[in-house]
């Protein structure tokens, strides 16, 4: 009788994943395209509404372009398709190029000394009294009050707009590490200590992986502002990039092209933070089957 139900109590659970897989494969058709197209649907809907309110007639076509008339400018920025875009036509590579190359440049900048200073502060308590009231008190100062003093000390190129993208990235990463370290398990640091790990060994092999997710939380928040303040920056001290000819554009009058310009600063966006996105998946594949990150599909 014992015998029975020690095997009872022993016995391993049957394996969920061929049963959920082909629970998967055999759902309806319906629901299978479904879910390749759910993410398009909202969009979708929008450009239609916007198309149809631009032909209505209740603002002037050349204060609100259709979307078919955006899509046409925006061909011609990018493939010089009909030359009607006057200095921008074919340039959009190059635009974003210059945009891309100040947004990656300032970021990875920020994501380097955020990661490296966030990990000091959320592990050592003197560096935090001595460091974080003054990263405190520089905090609120919006970026864009820097534009000013960036361009008295950098000039009209470059590297203001690099300048402000740090500034703009790098609070994101440092508080969002620093959040990561100091929630770390302390039953992970304590077995760690017990096995005979040093604290440099300690950070590296269990607080680092730990404060990972929060990490990249905060690279994709970022990531975004990094965009947003290189096309700042592009409108008032470079002139070159993206937001340099939202700007030029809106001068001239040239609506369909500052609104193609915001669609391209928020294609740029999106693909970026799908990038780290991925990256993240990818590194924090431990964490997949413990969130509700694995049930994204």
């Amino acid at each position: 009788m014992a015998h029975g139900t020690t095997d009872t109590l022993t016995a391993a659970p049957p394996a969920a994943g061929p049963a959920t897989a082909s629970a998967q494969a055999g759902a309806p058709l319906w629901k299978r395209i479904y879910r390749r197209i759910e993410r398009a649907i909202v969009p979708v809907l929008l450009l239609a509404g916007w198309e149809v309110f631009s032909r209505s007639g209740v603002l002037p076509a050349a204060l609100l372009p259709a979307p078919s008339q955006v899509m046409v400018a925006w061909a011609d920025w990018v493939f010089a398709t009909d030359g009607n875009t006057q200095d921008y036509s074919g340039h959009w590579i190059f635009d974003v190029a210059a945009s891309a190359a100040r947004v990656f440049a300032g970021f990875a900048l920020a994501a380097l000394a955020g990661i490296g200073l966030g990990m000091a502060i959320g592990w050592s308590r003197t560096v935090e009294k001595l460091i974080e009231p003054a990263l405190q008190v520089l905090r609120p100062v919006p970026p864009v009050s820097w534009i000013p003093l960036a361009i008295i000390w950098f000039g009209i190129a470059n590297k203001p707009a690099i300048f402000l993208v740090f500034l703009g990235s790098f609070f994101p990463v440092l508080l969002s590490t620093i959040h990561g370290v100091k929630t770390c398990d302390r039953n992970l640091l304590r077995a760690g200590a017990m096995a005979g790990g040093t604290p440099g060994r300690l950070l590296r092999h269990i607080v680092f992986p730990a404060a990972l997710p929060s990490i990249f939380s905060g690279l994709r928040i970022a990531i975004g502002s990094a965009w947003m303040l290189t096309v700042t920056a592009e409108m008032v001290a470079v002139k070159s990039g993206v937001g340099y000819v939202l700007w030029d554009s809106y001068y001239f009058l040239r609506y369909d092209i500052v609104i193609a310009a915001m669609a391209s600063i928020g294609l740029l966006g999106f693909c970026s933070d799908f990038a780290i996105k991925l990256l993240s998946m990818r590194l924090l594949r431990w964490q997949r089957g413990s969130t509700l990150q694995s049930k994204e599909g």
